[in-house]
């Protein structure tokens, strides 16, 4: 059973999409009701079978588990497993999609196909998570596009069809050059095998000899070159700054279920990418890169923490403020040490549970007003007190306040990240103070003062389905906030391992191009 366990809950959203699209026949209430339950029911069942591999798993062992490997298609192999880096993203996922169909209750339009989608979505995404061999990672990470660009073409608000096409052709071009480097990496080393691919390997074949190529000079040789088409895919799919642009119209017209999807898991792929691949495979690479990357993430948080500080669109804020939070992932990752490494895990995974309640939030209202502009709102305490409250939190978790799981990740990332360089660091910390302006001016509008809109004065507080849904998203992000071992003790040997494996393929690097240098 553990040697499929992995497939059973990767291919089980998949099942229940083929079930709905071949025997549920019509459009009328009982249809879309079905639909509606069918898709609760497998995305509940996939989250109690991923609990599984949570509770036997083993942190200390560094290695994959739970490895299902078949013969493929042209000697390709067929291979899923997890480590402690990626068993919490397939967590994340599985938690996340129960809370995502319950937040569509009330989607009436094509319902059988949205369900469809989300369920061929939730299969995709856990695929990216688990894949072990290149080419298998690849089919995952582009075919998610897919479901993804319907939901927003097909759900979507007024500008939808530009947003779709916009997203699509971005994330789909930035990961043209990820496939020439994997064709690259198959001639040279052999293997498809994410596993083989190690260190060691990628060090022999790929070398860290510089080359100059129409005169420019390669530092890193052949790794700084795999690591630019890996990091052009990832840097969008993340999105970071100025590969970034696509993300705020996405979010303004995906469904709210689309934006919780997009901001929980989808923007985590590119993190999980240079955590799977770049810092592993081609650590000469990174470390001739990271100086760049850190300063483009301090840019980052910096500049679209100031972009939302003049948005009117509520959406569009909570957007650019996903991308200043991207901005912490990517230093901790380039920071390369083991702060730095487990804040990121820990940033993205908090990021899941804060950014889809806000999205979520911003879901309850426009349900009721049917718009996002935030001077439509004002003093929705007097008429939603429970909303006001729930909002704060999430308010002050998206800002890093002590206690909730955004403070965690923020500090392990600055405190990494200062070691390396204090100017980057210093930079980036102003992020904190503005995220904390753009947040509390956002609340202060929509929440706080008197009720003296007319179209206000009879909108309803949540009901019980709201708050069920926000309830487990509460309780995760108070949890992590006060016991961030929870994720921490899971992720940090295999944190350890790849941090030691980055750090000594770096000095073993510098040493032969000293010994190098001296021969001549």
């Amino acid at each position: 059973m553990d040697t499929h366990l992995l497939s059973i809950i990767t291919f089980l959203p998949a099942f229940a999409a083929v079930i709905l699209a071949v025997f549920l026949r019509g459009d009328d209430a009982a249809a879309q009701r079905n639909a509606k339950w069918l898709a609760m029911i497998t995305t509940t069942a996939t989250f109690v079978i991923s609990l599984f591999v949570l509770f036997e798993f083993d942190p200390q062992d560094t290695g994959f588990q739970f490895v299902t490997e078949a013969e493929w298609l042209l000697g390709l192999k067929y291979r899923l497993g997890v480590d402690g880096i990626s068993v919490l993203f397939v967590m994340l996922t599985t938690f996340m999609m129960p809370l995502v169909i319950a937040a569509s209750w009330n989607v009436d339009k094509r319902v059988k196909e949205y369900m469809i989608a989300f369920l061929m979505l939730e299969t995709l995404m856990l695929g990216v998570f688990m894949a072990l061999d290149l080419i298998l990672f690849y089919l995952f990470f582009e075919a998610g596009l897919i479901p993804m660009f319907l939901i927003i073409g097909i759900w979507g608000g007024a500008n939808r069809i530009y947003a779709s096409f916009k997203f699509f052709l971005y994330t789909f071009l930035g990961s043209v050059l990820m496939l020439v480097a994997m064709v690259a990496m198959f001639s040279e080393a052999g293997t498809t095998c994410i596993a083989a691919c190690d260190v060691s390997l990628l060090k022999h074949q790929f070398g860290s000899e510089s080359f100059s190529i129409l005169g420019i000079q390669i530092v890193g040789g052949m790794q700084t070159l795999m690591f630019l088409a890996f990091f052009a895919s990832f840097a969008v799919k993340m999105p970071m700054w100025p590969v970034h642009t696509w993300l705020p119209d996405a979010h303004v017209q995906a469904p709210t279920a689309g934006s919780v999807v997009l901001a929980a898991i989808l923007l985590k792929m590119g993190g999980y990418g240079f955590l799977r691949f770049t810092l592993p495979m081609f650590p000469v690479g990174s470390d001739v890169m990271a100086p760049l990357v850190l300063w483009m993430s301090a840019i980052a948080i910096v500049y679209t923490s100031l972009v939302a500080l003049v948005q009117d669109d509520m959406k569009k804020l909570i957007a650019y403020s996903s991308v200043a939070h991207m901005g912490f992932v990517t230093m901790g990752i380039f920071a390369g040490n083991q702060q730095g490494v487990d804040g990121a895990i820990f940033q993205m995974v908090s990021h899941g549970f804060i950014s889809a309640a806000l999205f979520l939030l911003v879901g309850v209202i426009y349900d009721r007003m049917h718009t996002r502009e935030i001077d439509a709102y004002g003093g929705l305490v007097n008429r939603m007190p429970a909303y006001a409250m729930v909002f704060m939190f999430f308010t002050m978790a998206n800002v890093g306040l002590p206690g909730t799981s955004g403070f965690i990740g923020e500090f392990l990332t600055l405190i990494a990240v200062f070691q390396v360089d204090t100017w980057v660091a210093m930079v980036a910390t102003t992020g904190v103070i503005f995220s904390a302006a753009y947040a509390l001016w956002l609340y202060r509008r929509v929440v706080m003062g008197e009720l003296i809109k007319e179209s206000l004065k009879a909108i309803k507080d949540m009901s019980p389905r709201e708050k069920w849904i926000l309830a487990p998203l509460v309780a995760m992000t108070l949890l992590l906030g006060v016991y961030p071992a929870l994720v921490l003790d899971i992720t940090g040997p295999s944190v350890t391992a790849l941090v030691e494996n980055y750090a000594s393929a770096v000095e073993a690097a510098d040493t032969s191009v000293q010994t190098a240098t001296a021969s001549h």
